[in-house]
């Protein structure tokens, strides 16, 4: 808890001070100072009093080591949620705990990737407990280490080791009292989200460019379900995602169904857009609000 310390000898903020200069950074404003190729970085989180207070524009002598950095706006850096075990997975939650949980699978870059915390915060703002487990314990793929493609990576996590685990997840959601659970798969996440969905262990899904997901998969399937698919996707093709479609719609007792497939658009678009494109948030944004849509419409 703050003291009356804390606001002590009040600076002047001046937001014109400084030899950097500010700009957006994960959607915050920022004051940056230093080169840009610089490969080493400081990240400072100022006082109660922001960003603008003048003397710490005098930091900017770190400049002098060759070190780049960057002063953000607000401390909710990793989220608004917190990192917690669940079903002895590390899990980042977010929102109140209440009777309807969504399940966020993550795509291969896990579940710290700031998008998809900013995804996992907007959901809970709409009212929901939101859960992104990490089904990779740490080890997300990694396109830098070349000793390791995705093909050899793959083999250490698979989506039928994912959907395993996910198990755990709903059964310790359930002890939590929950009724209810939706669950949205992103990429790799996606054919996670169908094992789950095939098996009627949850409510309502949505899948998101998903990976690996095939037309017996779909025919298994006989929940509420949504499929946002991209129109430049080699994983999941729109001509794959119509045959998703008529297999859906086909179904005897009319399972309600949802199939979108976004233009101009490609494969992982609603989870790893550039925050400072526009049209990019713009498309990610719409394809959020389709899952945050369907979610209300079926889980009660």
């Amino acid at each position: 808890m703050s003291g009356p310390e804390c606001c002590s000898n009040p600076p002047s903020l001046n937001p014109s001070r400084g030899c950097g200069h500010v700009d957006k950074v994960g959607g915050v404003d920022s004051y940056f100072s230093g080169s840009s190729h610089s490969k080493l970085a400081l990240l400072m989180l100022s006082d109660v009093f922001g960003y603008e207070a003048p003397n710490l524009s005098l930091l900017t002598k770190l400049q002098l080591l060759g070190i780049m950095w960057l002063f953000l706006t607000s401390w909710m850096v990793n989220g608004a949620g917190h990192v917690e075990k669940l079903a002895a997975l590390d899990s980042y939650l977010s929102g109140s705990p209440n009777s309807i949980a969504i399940l966020l699978v993550s795509d291969v870059f896990g579940y710290e990737a700031p998008n998809l915390r900013n995804i996992a915060d907007k959901v809970a703002a709409a009212g929901y407990y939101v859960v992104v487990p990490d089904f990779f314990y740490g080890d997300p793929y990694n396109p830098e280490n070349a000793s390791r493609p995705l093909s050899v990576w793959l083999k250490d996590h698979g989506t039928d080791k994912g959907s395993e685990a996910a198990k755990s997840i709903i059964e310790a959601l359930k002890s939590k009292g929950v009724t209810a659970i939706g669950a949205a798969g992103f990429c790799w996440g996606g054919k996670v989200v169908v094992e789950l969905a095939k098996s009627r262990l949850i409510q309502a899904d949505v899948l998101l460019h998903p990976a690996f997901v095939s037309v017996d998969d779909i025919k298994g399937v006989d929940i509420p379900t949504a499929v946002l698919g991209a129109e430049i996707d080699k994983m999941s093709p729109p001509e794959l995602v119509k045959q998703f479609e008529q297999v859906l719609t086909a179904k005897p007792g009319q399972v309600d169904c949802f199939v979108k497939i976004f233009p101009k658009v490609s494969h992982g678009w609603t989870v790893r857009y550039n925050p400072e494109d526009a049209e990019a948030v713009k498309a990610a944004e719409e394809a959020h609000q389709d899952m945050l849509n369907w979610f209300a419409k079926h889980l009660k």
